[in-house]
């Protein structure tokens, strides 16, 4: 009786454990393939031949994602030609949120003119990052057989007004990367809507 009593907790806590799982700077970012708004599947393995990627778990309904969706179009249009391209992942489960599903990713990409791939995350790929928010930014540092985490959190200290940040944390993550360093800020708290999903 004790025996099972103690596997039940055990089973428990591993199952906890890997939907709590977050990853930290400096940790071997997970790989993936997703399926993208023009319906090809995009992997973290076609990005081999970049420096890094911008990877940010968003969606179409939260008012910060929405607040920040300008400010992504702008990191591409920055970074992207610098071997720092987004990639955008939407977690939400649209059973629970219509307005986060795949054909309402399509026309609101079309409608904001996303310039980076808007991939669908079907298989609960951010548990495995530990993203809990959206947006959720994940800047991997490609270290030739693999990416490595190097920035965790926030894009910036304003999401209310773009014309009000004082701190650009994803900006200066990359700058930093882009110069050899590792960042100085490693890790800021991401702040939006928590991501909905089924247990």
């Amino acid at each position: 009786m004790e025996k099972r009593v103690l596997l039940t907790a055990m089973v428990f806590l591993m199952a906890t454990m890997a939907i709590t799982a977050q990853l930290s700077p400096g940790d071997k970012a997970p790989d993936f393939k997703l399926k993208n708004i023009d319906n090809q599947w995009v992997s973290l393995n076609d990005y081999a031949d970049q420096k890094g990627v911008i990877v940010v778990f968003t969606c179409n309904h939260c008012p910060y994602a929405k607040l920040y969706e300008a400010r992504l179009v702008a990191l591409q249009k920055e970074f992207g030609p610098k071997q720092f391209p987004v990639v955008a992942i939407n977690p939400n489960d649209s059973t629970i949120v219509a307005e986060d599903s795949f054909s309402k990713m399509v026309s609101n990409a079309a409608e904001k003119k996303f310039n980076f791939p808007y991939l669908l995350d079907d298989v609960q790929l951010f548990k495995k990052y530990g993203a809990t928010r959206t947006p959720h930014i994940y800047l991997l540092k490609n270290e030739g057989k693999h990416f490595s985490v190097a920035y965790i959190g926030a894009i910036d200290d304003n999401a209310q007004d773009a014309n009000d940040v004082e701190t650009q944390y994803l900006s200066n993550a990359i700058q930093s990367l882009i110069k050899g360093n590792k960042p100085e800020l490693a890790e800021t708290k991401a702040v939006g809507c928590t991501i909905k999903f089924h247990k």
